[in-house]
């Protein structure tokens, strides 16, 4: 097995050296400033330092403020990904940046008319501040959650020469009572939004 995915891999190395970047078909600021009774404005996204590490072709950092709570979303979407390389995952991110996860596991997020799709839900904290986030990987094929089975699928549709092109979408919220249920809702109306930039306008 592991003489196969080696060599899958080295497949896909060799064919995504003649693939073009996959542009997006719309720009991920054309995303709704208003969902679900929240309004969103941009915020600062990573510095010059932390922008030379994710290497994203386009990035989005906004604010959510629905009464007196506030929502972040933050996407990174890459143009071409390749065999060997992979996004930075919240996962690493997070306690880069301080914080420790607590507690973590998968959601389902509901997408009108649509199967339900799996996410990540880590609550993290750094000193008394606790957030939860919600993050997942979102492609024109698919939505996954698990890191390792995204790097699967990039082999696969390496080798078919399908699109490489991914975002890495990521929500979070201070935890509260009902925090997660709000992101889920969030959720369910950011993937069809992202989905649209993703995939080619029909003519």
């Amino acid at each position: 097995m592991t003489v196969v995915l080696l060599g899958g891999t080295m497949a896909a190395a060799k064919l995504s050296e003649t693939r073009r970047p996959d542009a997006l078909s719309r720009h991920l600021g054309t995303i709704p400033m208003q969902i679900e009774g929240w309004n969103g404005s941009p915020i600062p996204g990573p510095s010059e330092a932390e922008e030379s590490k994710l290497l994203a072709t386009e990035e989005l950092s906004r604010v959510y403020r629905g009464g007196n709570q506030i929502l972040d979303l933050w996407i990174a979407y890459y143009a071409e990904q390749k065999a060997g390389e992979s996004m930075h995952s919240p996962k690493n991110c997070l306690p880069g940046a301080g914080w420790e996860a607590v507690d973590y596991g998968f959601v389902e997020v509901p997408i009108e008319g649509h199967p339900p799709v799996s996410v990540n839900r880590y609550l993290v904290e750094k000193g008394a501040q606790k957030l939860q986030v919600l993050y997942w990987y979102q492609s024109k094929q698919r939505i996954v959650a698990s890191e390792y089975t995204g790097k699967g699928f990039l082999v696969w549709d390496s080798i078919l020469g399908r699109s490489t092109g991914a975002s890495l979408v990521r929500l979070t919220m201070p935890d509260r009572p009902g925090a997660v249920d709000e992101e889920i809702r969030f959720a369910s109306k950011i993937v069809p939004a992202v989905d649209a930039c993703l995939r080619r306008v029909q003519n």
